[in-house]
């Protein structure tokens, strides 16, 4: 049999006896869109007289493209300029609809050339969501015409924390260097594009009403402190500075999600959700008179209150909310997909509530994560994601009912920034356990690992072809 690598593995392939020959088993393939196979489908069929691909939709082609494209490296040279592709069957369609991966712009600020680049590696392994999380506490990276101040104060940190943070550190060291950068609105425009060619979504994040220490730096008036002027915040962990829930922030947030609207045309918007202290809320005078008014028990419950003030935008223009799994303790709108980060147990939980899930437990598929010994490997944030533990990584948590089952959508890989300074960085952190994830995501037959990385090995070429770095495997 032709050594054939294809990741992720497709979910039926067959290889036959005998060769097709031909000059250009690209341009010599016919390809058709089909009403036999779901949307999602395809087939290659390969034979002595030529190769057929069809599939159920375009976007289905182009994973038969992918797909075909890995196939034919297999083919051997022949006479008279041919080559000799190996006969073969593939019968495909992902078991999941949501094939994500999660990018960090906002702890250190990436060009745009290499998200476009991370676009090309989603297509390779077939993932077709992009979460851009352009938002938080160290950066403001999206271009909002109404509020200039976004970008031209919230883009930019004075310097940037040296070194592991501890939990409570108070005292740290700073790198003497202004980190930053933001994304146009054109730039954005042309990475929605670049992904749509490709069949991948972009789906925005602005993280509110916590994680908004950047743009509250901007537009004081929008903290629980007016008269206090912060800066964007140069080390990690978590603020304490959350927007307030006055009327004016309210409409403050919902003309930037218009305008994030405007640029994005992703059925679904992400409000982030996520740790969001009520520290400040629970001291802050028109925080509580509006506890009071909403009759609400805890300060913490305003959350709810604030997300379903600002997703009326997105109602509007029939657009989904995508929230991480915090959002199901502060009575969220009911059509919100949870993103289950905390554990895998967070995706029961939001799945027994009714709520559609993505799949994205920190344990799994956090790939800030350690790959192997820290003493060994550059500095991460912690944990440990061997390759091996991502290629073992079972989507579906246990304990759900069939009807349950069904509202579990995907999964996604997430890559937070704080400790990748840049595209080597990330391509290190990210590559190839992304290509483990691409088979749990895919619904690849699970094989033995060893198969995996007879596969892995040649595929490493393909993501050099691509121009990123990835972890050797040896």
């Amino acid at each position: 049999m032709p050594d054939i690598a294809i990741v992720p593995a497709p979910r039926e392939l067959t290889v036959d006896e005998g060769r097709w020959l031909t000059a250009d088993p690209i341009a010599g393939a016919v390809r058709d869109v089909v009403e036999n196979l779901d949307a999602a489908e395809y087939r290659i069929d390969i034979s002595t007289d030529g190769a057929r691909l069809a599939a159920g939709s375009e976007d289905a082609l182009r994973h038969a493209e992918t797909t075909y494209a890995q196939l034919v490296e297999a083919a051997e040279p022949a006479a008279d300029g041919k080559v000799a592709v190996p006969l073969a069957h593939v019968a495909d369609a992902p078991r999941f609809a949501w094939r994500g991966m999660m990018l960090d712009v906002a702890r250190h600020f990436l060009p745009k050339e290499f998200v476009l680049n991370v676009i090309d590696v989603l297509a390779l392994h077939r993932l077709n969501v992009l979460h851009f999380h352009l938002t938080d506490d160290q950066g403001w990276r999206v271009e909002i015409e109404a509020y200039p101040k976004l970008t031209e104060v919230g883009a930019w940190r004075e310097h940037t924390m040296v070194g592991k943070m501890s939990h409570g550190q108070t005292e740290f060291e700073y790198d003497g260097v202004r980190h930053g950068g933001f994304y146009t609105k054109d730039d954005l425009r042309e990475i929605v594009a670049y992904a749509a060619e490709r069949g991948i979504t972009v789906v925005p994040e602005i993280d509110l009403p916590g994680h908004m220490q950047a743009a509250i730096t901007a537009y004081p008036e929008l903290g629980n402190h007016p008269d206090q002027q912060l800066s964007v915040r140069p080390y990690w962990g978590i603020s304490e500075d959350v927007l307030n829930v006055n009327d004016a922030t309210v409409e403050f947030v919902k003309t930037v999600l218009r305008e994030v609207l405007e640029i994005f045309p992703s059925p679904y918007v992400h409000l982030g959700g996520d740790e969001c202290p009520s520290v400040q809320w629970a001291s802050s005078e028109a925080a509580q008179k509006r506890q009071a008014e909403l009759g609400l028990d805890e300060p913490g419950q305003l959350q709810g209150w604030f997300t379903a003030q600002v997703a009326e935008v997105l109602a509007e223009q029939g657009r989904r909310l995508v929230g991480w799994d915090e959002m199901v303790e502060t009575d969220c709108p009911k059509d919100a997909v949870i993103m289950a980060w905390r554990s895998a147990e967070r995706g029961e939980v939001a799945a027994k509530a009714g709520h559609e899930v993505v799949m994205a437990p920190c344990e799994s598929v956090y790939f800030d994560y350690y790959q192997g010994d820290p003493a060994t490997e550059p500095l991460a944030i912690g944990g440990h994601i061997p390759l091996r533990k991502v290629y073992d990584f079972e989507v579906i948590p246990a304990g759900l009912s069939p009807q349950q089952q069904a509202l579990i959508v995907g999964t996604q890989c997430q890559i937070w920034t704080e400790y990748m300074e840049g595209p080597e960085q990330v391509g290190y952190m990210l590559l190839p356990r992304l290509s483990a994830f691409a088979e749990r995501a895919w619904g690849s037959p699970k094989t033995p690992y060893d198969e995996f990385l007879t596969r892995l090995r040649p595929h490493l070429t393909r993501i050099e072809n691509l121009g990123l770095n990835y972890r050797p495997l040896d």
